[in-house]
């Protein structure tokens, strides 16, 4: 079980050990509706074996601490209330049904209004005092439209005590500067870890939790806890794994839209809605959205279990995934005003925000380093002729910067190898089977054991691979292996006491989810990140083009070689074009003419390829500066197409230089560059949105400090996702980069207006 994570189910460990929730397949409407998911279990009824499929959004109830009010959104009146909705304002539940918006008094409803002015799916802050039937009370919490065409309130008291719950209340100053400090310090970070340390620590000043974790997922789901900040007297849990299976595909999914989650107190009785379903459509209300949700019985008396009394929750969202979690304890009762609320779902998008500025300043590191063993194949190429050994020469920088312990090199029939291996047979066997693979330029498991058991005996020097295809019509592959995590774990308790495995939730434990876990990495290697899959398409596409400028060159060596060479260009999908020293053409690849719709023949005068483009001129022009120059040429072409607008490539003019000073030839390569130009323009729009904020900011003052800090965060991220990211990829991170940076901004501007009315 994850780290009494509010909303995520729980699970023992099954016979075969397979706890990968992406495996789940959740059929029908999940989370959008009222249509029950078949097999799904009803809030309340899953046990062990069937917790991820729990309909946990239909809970039906919602904790105590506040209360819950469903209008009708075309007639504003009341058409469900939680139980405690009577208590809380006066009368018995049943008679707010049908009571009118106006009702609850004109400032009420005016701040009702107010909050859905704002528009969107999202929950709303809101703000305001009720006046009912002679019963006064100012209140806050949150109002969103639900898909069922109903508008669902969730009211807080204010100043009303919750019971035994403390509740965390700073003042408007004092909460603004803390918000200042924390996100100078959070975009201050260099690496994952020190960002982690500093959002522990930030986020227990904010709000006093006994234990604050950063929960980070690996890419199959599994968990580690990687930070901590904990009262003295509290056992640590650094460095706490937890299988896939503890978080239901569902909990992850609400996380993902629901990204604040507080429970006050674990030992609550949770208020049902009357009536319990939804008039107008007969089924359960939808409460996806609500932060008031009841949490699921498994979860709560796994928390009971550890002792844990109340829990915080906030999102770390990367690229549309949950990245992980921040994920607060407490060992009493405790609740957030709104306002603190808000800041812990602002410094979790700026952590958000954080984690892309480093992840992809890690991508940009990538080009460096391939460009360094680019330099060092092609000056082995011309002084050995053959870039096979440089690759291999010095296993260390092939292998330091995937953290692999072994890689092989199935290249043309043969194979070649560095580092820790299995034997050459294994190595065919291996190689036979990843041809097998489906390959979208790069093929990598964690466990190959797992996924081909004939191959088990590769395990202690293979159990993980990380495949580049070299090529698209022969079985040229370069690949990293990984041996067998070892794990050296340390206990929430004592470790020879027996671990239960029944489905009773009352055994549920952090031990056996750890237990659960360590069986799962059985015969598994760490697992590849997205880094590592960046930096080995990085060095296969290197690869790739110094494998086709080899082959470019003895192509005009030699004729006796021309067919194996011609193999070798056709198989690559950059597009290139050989010339004689007259300008005839010799060669264009299937790529080349692909791109150019087949208009590219052999024998025909560059000049006729040249038409091929908006500006005619620029290509003879460049061929006459490069042979007067003897040096290459680079350049933006427009290319033009039969349907459609010009296509922007990206052209290359290199002379191959033979005996006394005399061409033999030229070699033409065009790249496709019309994603770098929607990158581009995707940049240029961050940077307009990001100089209105810095000029004016979301009703905030431009010297304002968390707001040069969010800008300035947004700044660098940009710039390292424009660096580091791949050309289709540039343009949606940066737009999910803005749309990042203007949620935190409207938090933050949320939290300054709700400071000034406390």
């Amino acid at each position: 079980m994850s780290p009494a994570i509010p909303g995520a189910g729980a699970r023992g460990p099954s016979k075969s050990g397979a706890f990968d929730a992406a495996r789940i397949r959740l059929r029908g409407s999940a989370l959008t509706g009222n249509t029950a998911v078949l097999d799904s279990p009803a809030f309340g009824q899953a046990d062990l074996t069937n917790c991820e499929r729990e309909l946990i959004h239909l809970a039906g109830s919602v904790q105590p601490h506040g209360a819950l009010l469903v209008l009708d959104e075309r007639a504003r009146t009341v058409v469900q209330a939680s139980g405690n909705a009577g208590a809380l304002l006066g009368m018995p539940a049943g008679d707010l049904l049908g009571r009118p918006l106006g009702d609850f008094g004109t400032q009420f409803e005016a701040a009702v209004a107010e909050a859905l002015a704002a528009g969107g799916g999202a929950s709303l802050p809101l703000q305001g005092r009720i006046d009912l039937d002679r019963h006064s009370l100012d209140v806050e919490g949150a109002v969103h439209r639900n898909a069922d065409g109903v508008l669902i309130v969730e009211l807080e008291p204010v100043g009303l005590a919750h019971g035994a719950a403390e509740t965390v209340d700073l003042g408007g100053d004092a909460l603004v500067q803390q918000l200042a400090t924390a996100v100078g310090r959070l975009s201050a970070a260099a690496t994952i870890a020190v960002l982690a340390d500093a959002t522990v620590q930030c986020i227990r000043d904010l709000t006093g939790y006994d234990r604050v974790m950063v929960y980070k997922f690996d890419p199959d789901g599994h968990g580690k806890i990687i930070a901590e900040a904990r009262h003295p007297r509290l056992e640590s849990l650094l460095g706490h794994h937890y299988p896939a299976s503890d978080i239901p595909q569902r909990a992850r999914e609400l996380y993902l839209r629901n990204r604040v989650r507080v429970l006050v107190d674990v030992h609550y009785e949770p208020s049902p809605l009357v009536p319990r379903r939804l008039p107008a459509t007969d089924g359960e209300l939808d409460l996806s959205l609500a932060y008031l949700r009841s949490m699921s019985p498994l979860h709560l008396q796994y928390l009971k279990n550890m002792g844990v009394t109340a829990t915080l929750v906030a999102s770390l969202v990367r690229e549309g995934r949950l990245w992980g979690l921040i994920a607060c304890h407490h060992y009493a009762p405790r609740n957030l005003r709104l306002a603190v609320r808000s800041a812990c779902g602002m410094l979790a998008e700026a952590v958000s925000t954080r984690i892309a500025a480093i992840e992809n300043y890690a991508h940009a590191q990538v080009a460096i380093l391939v460009g360094r063993l680019e330099q060092r194949l092609i000056e082995a190429t011309s002084t050995e002729g053959d870039w096979r050994l440089a690759l291999l020469r010095n296993p260390r920088h092939l292998l330091q910067p995937l953290e692999a312990t072994g890689a092989v090199l199935a290249y043309d029939g043969e194979i070649l190898t560095a580092g820790e291996v299995p034997s050459t047979p294994e190595l065919h066997a291996l190689v036979a089977w990843i041809r097998t693979q489906h390959f979208d330029g790069h093929f990598s498991c964690a466990s190959v054991a797992h996924a081909n058991p004939t191959l088990h005996t590769l395990t202690p020097t293979a159990a993980g691979v990380l495949a580049v295809r070299l090529s698209h019509t022969r079985p040229d592959f370069l690949l990293w292996l990984r041996k067998e995590q070892l794990q050296t774990v340390t206990w929430a308790g004592d470790p020879t006491k027996p671990v239960l495995v029944t489905n009773d939730p009352m055994q549920l434990s952090p031990r056996r989810s750890f237990a659960a876990w360590s069986e799962i990495v059985r015969g598994t290697s760490i697992p590849w990140s997205s880094a590592d899959l960046a930096m080995a398409r990085a060095i296969g596409g290197s690869l790739a083009d110094i494998i086709v400028q080899v082959h470019a060159v003895r192509l005009l060596i030699g004729e006796h070689q021309m067919a194996r060479v011609r193999a070798a260009i056709d198989s690559s999908t950059e597009p290139v074009l050989i010339s004689d020293a007259a300008g005839r053409v010799l060669f264009c690849n299937e790529a080349f003419t692909g791109l150019v719709a087949g208009q590219c023949e052999r024998g025909v005068s560059i000049d006729a390829v040249a038409a091929l483009f908006t500006d005619a001129q620029a290509l003879p022009a460049a061929l006459a500066m490069v042979r007067s120059r003897q040096q290459a040429w680079r350049g933006e072409l427009l290319l033009t197409r039969a349907a459609g607008e010009p296509l922007p490539v990206a052209a290359r003019l290199d002379v191959v230089p033979g005996a006394a000073g005399v061409a033999l030839g030229y070699v033409l390569t065009l790249v496709d560059v019309s994603e770098a130009r929607r990158a581009r323009v995707a940049r240029l729009r961050l940077e307009e949105v990001l100089s209105k904020a810095a000029s004016a900011g979301p009703s905030a003052p431009s010297d304002d400090a968390v707001v040069r800090a969010l800008i300035a965060n947004a700044t660098i991220a940009a710039m390292d996702i424009s660096d580091g990211a791949s050309g289709t990829a540039v343009a949606p991170l940066l737009e999910e980069l803005q749309a990042a940076t203007w949620r935190a901004a409207e938090l933050y501007r949320q939290v300054r207006k709700l400071a000034r009315r406390d």
